[in-house]
């Protein structure tokens, strides 16, 4: 059998199998067909990554993953190996056209935005959006952040039995903060939040993401033209005053849907991880309720210890290019473990425990690295570090109405996340 005989065959099935999990999802079946070298990146133990990431980073932080057909990809589990890729826009891509061929998709459906674009695309788009999130501008969101997890909390205590902490607390705050940032209409606010979580579940099919994409893109371009009609006082407004036409409405769809995408379902579910984490060390509970030092470096260690984007963007590389001596040829595709990369004994010693003391070096990965380095990164910080210290000192005695052992966590998704917290809040 020839060379380029071979190909096109392998081609035809891999086409095939695409298709197969684009119609199907991705089912039992067809996870029996993925390497586990790639699912263990998706996988969790409880709050832990499993122990499968810690023997691959051990023995080859940056290794070669055969996925069917022979296509292939690359996967980089340890800390500065992360950093070198991640912070090199010289040597790798994340533009959208990439991941659309490798995913069998229309490059037509990409959502724009920071994350799937490359300069000088992406310098000038970041340009515009920098200004927006600047902390003298994020400081105006401050009373009403604070006033969202208020409600939040009189909601829950007024609330008779058990409370779940996923969706009376952790899901509004995001996206009530997120209404007010790019000043849409509240009322939307349950539409936009199905879209934001649809994209990352891998059960719905490899396209079924990009179908959310498109019909959040859909609403924001509504969005967009009655900002264009009528600015008002939120970024979209804003950029749709200081830019005007200099940005069209497909660019500006796209930088609310980024914002939507990066802001929403990472938030709400960090809020959910670091709600259990205090369910489980009633210790640093009661430290942050009586100990406003406590907020910060709490809030670090759960950005680090939970890392809940398990996988940065696909990268693609421009040229051959060598990592930690593995040599990644010419538009491979590489995906960082951020999970990995954060409990990488290299760069902080990690026993497995929740440490909020713990001497950890500045830099950790949460929120990737380099010039596609999540944006909202302050906007997160300020919802959480006033999540965080009012939900403790509104219920010191909270504890969980189920058995630990009978939790749901999400499987296989990119955003790790509970399905649901019940407690009892006294």
């Amino acid at each position: 059998m020839s060379t380029t005989f071979r190909s096109r065959i392998t081609a035809r099935f891999g086409r095939s199998y695409l298709a197969r999990i684009q119609k199907h999802g991705i089912g039992s079946s067809t996870i029996r067909l993925l390497p586990e070298d790639l699912l263990m990146l998706l996988r969790r133990d409880g709050l832990d990554p499993v122990r499968q990431l810690a023997g691959a980073r051990a023995a080859a932080p940056v290794s070669k993953v055969s996925l069917p057909f022979g296509m292939d990809a690359w996967v980089v589990t340890g800390y500065e190996e992360s950093k070198a890729v991640l912070g090199s826009a010289e040597g790798f891509s994340t533009d959208f056209a990439h991941l659309a061929t490798n995913a069998g998709v229309a490059a037509t459906q990409s959502p724009g935005g920071l994350g799937f674009s490359d300069p000088p695309v992406h310098t000038r788009l970041r340009r515009i959006l920098t200004p927006e999130f600047t902390m003298r501008r994020l400081r105006r969101l401050t009373p009403r952040i604070d006033a969202i997890v208020e409600e939040r909390l009189a909601a829950m205590e007024a609330a008779r039995g058990p409370v779940d902490l996923v969706h009376e607390f952790a899901l509004p705050i995001p996206s009530l903060t997120i209404c007010e940032l790019l000043g849409v209409p509240y009322k939307d606010r349950d539409d936009f939040q199905q879209l934001a979580m649809d994209r990352f579940d891998l059960f719905g099919g490899t396209t079924a993401p990009f179908g959310a994409m498109s019909a959040s893109l859909d609403y924001f371009r509504e969005v967009v033209r009655a900002q264009r009609a009528k600015p008002g006082d939120g970024l979209l407004g804003m950029i749709v005053r200081e830019h005007g036409d200099s940005v069209d409405d497909e660019e500006l769809a796209g930088l609310a849907d980024g914002v939507l995408t990066g802001g929403f379902e990472t938030t709400a579910s960090t809020i959910a991880l670091g709600s259990l984490v205090l369910l489980q060390n009633e210790d640093v509970l009661t430290r942050l309720r009586t100990d406003d030092t406590m907020t910060a470096p709490f809030v670090e260690e759960v950005l680090r210890y939970l890392s809940a984007v398990q996988l940065a963007f696909p990268r693609f590389a421009r040229e051959d290019i060598e990592i930690a001596g593995a040599v990644i040829p010419r538009g491979d595709m590489v995906l960082c473990s951020l999970s990995g990369a954060n409990r990488d004994e290299s760069y902080v010693m990690d026993d497995g425990r929740f440490d909020p003391d713990r001497t950890t070096p500045a830099g950790h990965l949460a929120f990737g690295h380099g010039i596609h380095r999540c944006i909202g990164a302050e906007l997160a910080r300020m919802e959480l570090r006033s999540a965080y210290p009012a939900l403790a000192r509104r219920f010191p005695g909270m504890r969980l109405a189920v058995p630990p052992q009978d939790l749901a966590f999400r499987k296989l998704s990119i955003v790790y996340g509970i399905e649901s917290l019940p407690v009892h809040l006294s």
